[in-house]
């Protein structure tokens, strides 16, 4: 069975198994036993018969091991039968597990501060504390199940990939390329500019935001917008603009980079297959603030 134990010793292991560095996980791994003791006084209803520890120890003895469970189902997100022969228990078990630790690694996210702002107010204040005031804006798409529902089946088709699919707005950093906010999870129907306009982001004035054609006519107030130009019907761009749109796409192509880093956890790249309500969000923010502590805990050049 796959256990922490037998990882601790094999730290480029624990890497591939996880996602995270051996210095990552550690820093994860002490706000997850905080969050999990919270999470644990919160559902416990009747007065304790024994001392915390005794009784019979599960498959998942350890603060550690939970977390490896989790970061690995999140890494390469294998099914619930292959997940639960791994680890020792049923599939029920790995089930019950998933559902159980995601909010509570979530949470442990957020007392690190590497969870994306959702909100506009939170947003605002978030981009207001960057010294560049430079940022990065661009559409995201996760693939999903074929809903059976006729009107869902309509609304998460996207004609851009031709399958149906969940859509994130990411904001990123463009010093860094930390994904500083998140919108809504909505349908793969929807237009990146429109999904832009419902989330009501609030840039600091005079900031600098980098876009792409899907988001033409998106203009936040006293916003510097940086696009590149589109070629004309029956003409071609100058050179110097061909040249423009090389520079913004220097710069612009950070975001996918950044994307491309979140969709290291494969339950965001390959196709969605939980059906709880909101899970698909959680998710989604989740891999967000995992990205951004792996950001955060490489070396220095």
């Amino acid at each position: 069975m796959m256990n922490f134990e037998k990882l601790l010793t094999r730290p480029r292991v624990l890497q591939q198994l996880t996602g995270l560095s051996p210095a990552a996980f550690q820093t994860l791994l002490e706000a997850f036993g905080r969050a999990y003791h919270h999470d644990a006084q919160g559902q416990r209803t009747t007065p304790r018969q024994r001392r915390p520890g005794g009784g019979r120890k599960g498959a998942l003895p350890t603060s550690a091991d939970k977390l490896v469970f989790l970061l690995f189902y999140f890494r390469h997100y294998p099914t619930q039968e292959t997940l639960a022969f791994l680890f020792g228990f049923s599939q029920g078990q790995a089930c019950q597990w998933i559902h159980r630790l995601t909010p509570i690694v979530n949470q442990a996210l957020g007392y690190q501060l590497q969870l994306p702002a959702r909100q506009p107010a939170e947003l605002r204040e978030v981009l207001a504390a960057c010294p560049g005031m430079g940022f990065l804006i661009d559409g995201t798409e996760r693939p999903i199940r074929r809903p059976q529902d006729p009107h869902r089946r309509r609304e998460d088709y996207s004609g851009k990939k031709k399958r149906h699919t969940k859509k994130n707005i990411v904001i990123t950093d463009r010093p860094t390329g930390k994904v500083l906010g998140l919108g809504q999870t909505r349908p793969g129907s929807r237009h990146d500019k429109a999904c832009a306009d419902e989330d009501g982001y609030v840039f600091p004035g005079g900031s600098t935001l980098y876009k792409d054609t899907g988001f033409q006519g998106y203009e936040p107030d006293g916003v510097t917008t940086r696009q590149p130009r589109k070629k004309p019907r029956g003409k071609e761009l100058t050179p110097e603009e061909k040249e423009a749109n090389r520079e913004i796409s220097r710069v612009r192509v950070k975001v996918e980079h950044s994307i491309g880093g979140v969709k290291v956890f494969r339950i965001v790249q390959d196709t969605f297959r939980n059906i709880k309500e909101g899970f698909v969000d959680l998710v989604m923010e989740t891999a967000c603030g995992l990205f951004n502590l792996r950001l955060k805990s490489r070396p220095l050049t």
